[in-house]
């Protein structure tokens, strides 16, 4: 900037100059030639004095000082020249000065010379004989005065650039300094040096203000983006359009084993597999796709999009998220599917089949009845099975039912008493213990629980056991026990018995006539009430189910 401003000020000192000095030389040269033409006046009279007086005898020996002196008769011959042969030169009657001293007494005029590049002055009078005597004087031009002062005017020229450099330099510091010094991360605290920059100063300050306030919002948005992607479950990459990592979160970074933070990595070098290598590819030409691949003994599903500015793609967002769940999902259902199936086809044969005997009257009168019974029980197992499937799916599609405060005590109670034939036909003892206890839930559901875990512990039981089951208030919430001096369930079975048709003893559980859906009813509906489930058991010592309910109830002191 200074050195903007020294050449800006010595261009203009420079400018200023030479037009000083232009209209110096043209004054001067006005003035030289209004000077001259005065002495030419003075001179012409004196000239007109001397040759009225002494004639022809005045130019004897006549010095004209630099003044050319011409006399001209009346009709325009040329009498006398002081430079030229008189006898050789034309006739001056044509002239201007010569025809406004015949007329008038007096005359004047001024001719230039392009060749010669000069202009000459011509003063002429009138004598009392009639006669004009002229006197003329030549001005050279401005370029002859510049010529002739070239010397000096060089010399004034010089020492004007160097003081004109001097100074200039000296002005633009001092006007560049009280800028130099400004603090412009605060604008507003700095000494008003020039009151013009007062407007500038409190626009940066607004202007700082405003760039303060968008790089707060920037990283707020940062974090919560950060917050966000990090706190994923799914892991998330952003690559560029050259596919090097710029972004990726720590679920991403914990599922491809990437250390540090990752970027600036290509993503062929985190993850070799072919299906990444097409996804990413065919995303990069602008096509989006997954794939599924394993990762961590897991199945994981890639999502890749492409990231489009105007036509172009300017990255990739690729999405990893864990599809095991979703696998295992799909193959229970495709079990599920499997096992109604079969469950629902063996009683319909065996109803067929005893159906068909009868028909074709290949049963004996007396035996009707053991047929008949048969029919009933497997119609009756078909029923149970449907209503099981029933309720499995109703709380699988999660709808809301209506709930109420419902004492826990009392719906063991009502089970028990509904189990009591069948506890007497196992020759098992089955009791109810505790206090009233109100749990805030759906009461059918509740009686389900209750019900399937007391029926299991019935059938799954010895001749001469024991069940019992105990509702009691704890500091958490409502807890509900069911125990049994049964057959008890093998270490490596306890994980699977409440998946849907499961069972650890299937000849047993066909003699029972169970349906295989009973612990997996009592999974969901403790799941619907939030209720936390334990199973302890023993192979050969019993079984022991304990759910333990939030207090959700309003009354939890059971009155």
């Amino acid at each position: 900037m200074t050195n903007k401003i020294f050449r800006s000020m010595f261009l203009m000192a420079s400018l200023v100059l030479l037009a000083s000095l232009v209209l110096v030389m043209g004054l001067l040269y006005e003035y030289f030639g209004l000077l001259q033409r005065r002495q030419l006046e003075g001179q012409t009279a004196l000239a007109a004095q001397g040759v009225a007086r002494e004639g022809r005898d005045f130019f004897t020996g006549l010095d004209s000082n630099g003044y050319r002196l011409t006399w001209v008769d009346r009709d325009g011959a040329v009498l006398y020249d002081s430079e030229t042969d008189a006898s050789r030169m034309e006739n001056h009657a044509d002239r201007e000065e010569i025809r406004e001293a015949l007329a008038s007494g007096s005359g004047q005029s001024q001719r230039y010379s392009a060749t010669l590049a000069e202009q000459t002055f011509y003063q002429a009078r009138r004598l009392p004989d009639g006669t004009v005597i002229r006197v003329s004087a030549t001005q050279h031009s401005v370029f002859s005065l510049l010529l002739g002062l070239l010397k000096p005017i060089l010399t004034v020229l010089g020492i004007a650039v160097i003081l004109s450099a001097l100074l200039a330099r000296s002005l633009a510091r001092r006007i560049v300094s009280p800028l130099n010094r400004l603090n412009l991360d605060r604008p507003l605290e700095n000494e008003a040096a020039y009151e013009e920059l007062s407007p500038l100063l409190t626009r940066i300050e607004r202007q700082h203000r405003q760039i303060n306030r968008q790089m707060e919002e920037l990283e707020r948005k940062n974090d919560e983006f950060s917050a966000v992607i990090d706190n994923m479950n799914e892991g998330l990459l952003l690559l560029n359009g050259q596919g090097q990592v710029l972004s990726i979160n720590y679920a991403a970074a914990r599922l491809f084993k990437v250390s540090g933070d990752g970027r600036g990595r290509d993503i062929l070098a985190i993850d070799r597999s072919l299906a990444m290598q097409e996804l990413v590819k065919g995303a990069l030409a602008g096509q989006p796709g997954e794939r599924t691949i394993e990762l961590a003994d897991s199945l994981y599903q890639l999502h890749a999009s492409p990231v489009r500015s105007g036509n172009l793609v300017r990255g990739v967002a690729l999405l990893a998220f864990d599809a095991t769940e979703q696998a295992l999902a799909e193959r229970q259902r495709r079990e599920f599917s499997a096992n109604v199936s079969h469950e629902l086809k063996t009683p319909l044969q065996t109803i067929m089949g005893s159906a068909e005997l009868i028909e074709n009257g290949l049963v004996k009168p007396e035996d009707l009845p053991r047929f008949a019974g048969r029919i009933r029980g497997e119609a009756a197992r078909l029923v149970t099975l449907i209503d099981d499937i029933i309720r499995l799916s109703q709380l699988d599609e999660g709808t809301e039912l209506p709930r109420e405060a419902v004492d826990l005590l009392e719906v063991a109670e009502e089970a028990a008493a509904a189990l009591a034939a069948e506890a007497f036909h196992n020759q098992v003892a089955l009791t109810v213990e505790g206090e009233p206890a109100r749990v805030n839930g759906v009461r059918r559901l509740l009686y389900e629980i209750v019900y399937n875990l007391a029926d299991n512990a019935v059938k799954y039981n010895v001749p001469r056991g024991s069940a019992t089951i105990r509702v009691a208030r704890e500091q958490k919430g409502v807890s509900l026990t069911v125990a049994d001096t049964g057959i008890g369930i093998p270490p490596e079975d306890q994980q699977r018995v409440f998946q849907r048709f499961y069972r650890v003893d299937k000849s047993h559980s066909k003699a029972t006539g169970g349906t295989g859906l009973g612990l997996s009813i009592v999974k969901h509906a403790a799941q619907y009430h939030q209720a936390a489930v334990e199973l302890h058991s023993r192979p050969g010592q019993g079984t022991r189910v304990r759910l333990l309910f939030p207090d959700q109830a309003p009354g939890r002191s059971g009155k």
